[in-house]
């Protein structure tokens, strides 16, 4: 029977990859690093993608360095598929995760399918932008969300019959998880808000949340926006504020992290976005709501080009708020489809994926765009 190891350790990775299981059937193995450790952050994303029972398959990665992480999950997921080896095995964007599984699978000699290729910060100085370096050197099929994520594959030389423009799974996933009024209700109830203008924040990254100073600063601009601020808070950030006694100002509401279900409840409510998540900005173009992306670069210009969103500085914050939430802008953005996709990403990463075992063509419905260099 074909097997195909469909490899994650982070939520967005869980999140985009859920779909690509469901279309790969019986086929798929998924298998989880542990990459993302803590429970709270991680069960309820495992039970959304169908394999909530899912162990990591490499205990103790989680927490430790990004160099050991990597070499860990290389040696580990190289030992795994030796003694069980898979016909391909499939990686999801640029986490560690996907470095080191696609370097496993790359060495043994398995066929590699990278979901989301082709995405470029230019920023060498963002981890991620080294992964999907790595990535797209060892893959043999480039699942392009977007024709700039194909256009940028072509330019560093990838073959181009190797380059597919699939879209992007964040389109399926969050149309499915898309919470009834009953469940925005209560997330919002829950989250202690009492009525629709309200911002949602989320801040995780390096750059935001381990520099105490400019910490301060974005949870001093959310209060300035002059709506209630829900912020979920990852444990990083939890950390950094009760550390360096970072103030939190009384107009921002902290609670737990969320589900995916939960923040999408929010998400859809909300007036405003204010994250510096990757996904989030694949998401609000989904569900069409604003978003400030508190960031130093971004790799999905899609979203800003589209006018989901604005790039800022955390000083930056309240300007961009300001002209997103212009009403002639929001107009606009209600008519305006997501660039990353049309809900059937998955379909065709799947179709691609077997096409590569069998050595055939792909036959997926609908029809997979394949790109030619000019």
């Amino acid at each position: 029977m074909t097997a195909v190891a469909v490899v994650f350790g982070t939520r967005p990775e869980i999140i985009k990859l859920g779909p690509v299981i469901a279309a790969l059937g019986a086929a798929a193995r998924p298998v989880f690093t542990g990459q993302h450790y803590d429970a709270a952050l991680v069960d309820t994303f495992l039970a959304v993608a169908g394999v909530p029972d899912l162990k990591p398959a490499l205990p103790g990665i989680g927490g430790t360095g990004r160099a050991d992480q990597v070499s860990l999950m290389l040696s580990g997921l190289t030992a795994l598929w030796r003694a069980d080896r898979p016909d391909a095995v499939v990686v999801q964007g640029d986490t560690n995760t996907a470095n080191a599984a696609a370097q496993a699978a790359h060495y043994l000699g398995i066929p590699v399918v990278h979901v989301e290729a082709g995405l470029r910060s230019f920023d060498r100085n963002m981890p991620e932008e080294i992964n999907r370096l790595v990535i797209s050197a060892v893959a043999d099929v480039h699942c392009a969300a977007t024709e700039e994520n194909a256009e940028f594959l072509l330019r560093a030389g990838t073959p181009a019959e190797s380059v597919h423009l699939t879209g992007n799974p964040i389109v399926e996933a969050t149309r499915a998880i898309l919470p009834s009024e009953f469940a925005r209700r209560r997330a919002l109830a829950d989250a202690g808000v009492t009525g629709p203008d309200f911002v949602l924040a989320t801040i995780h990254r390096p750059e935001n949340a381990d520099d105490p100073d400019r910490l301060a600063l974005i949870l001093a601009q959310l209060a300035l926006l002059g709506r209630p601020v829900v912020l979920p808070l990852h444990p990083r950030t939890r950390q950094t504020i009760s550390r360096y006694e970072v103030p939190v100002p009384p107009q921002i509401t902290v609670t737990d992290p969320l589900d995916h279900a939960r923040f999408l409840a929010l998400a859809t409510a909300c007036t405003l976005v204010v994250s510096d998540s990757g996904g989030v900005q694949e998401e609000v173009t989904v569900i069409g709501r604003p978003l400030v992306v508190v960031r130093n670069s971004t790799e999905r210009p899609e979203a800003m080009r589209a006018g989901f969103a604005l790039l800022a500085q955390p000083a930056e914050i309240l300007d961009a708020a300001r002209r997103l939430l212009d009403p002639a802008h929001l107009a606009r953005l209600a008519h305006t489809p997501s660039p990353f996709g049309d809900g059937h990403a998955a379909e065709r990463i799947a179709a691609l994926t077997l096409a590569a075992i069998h050595h055939t063509p792909a036959a997926a419905e609908p029809p997979v765009p394949v790109l030619r260099a000019a």
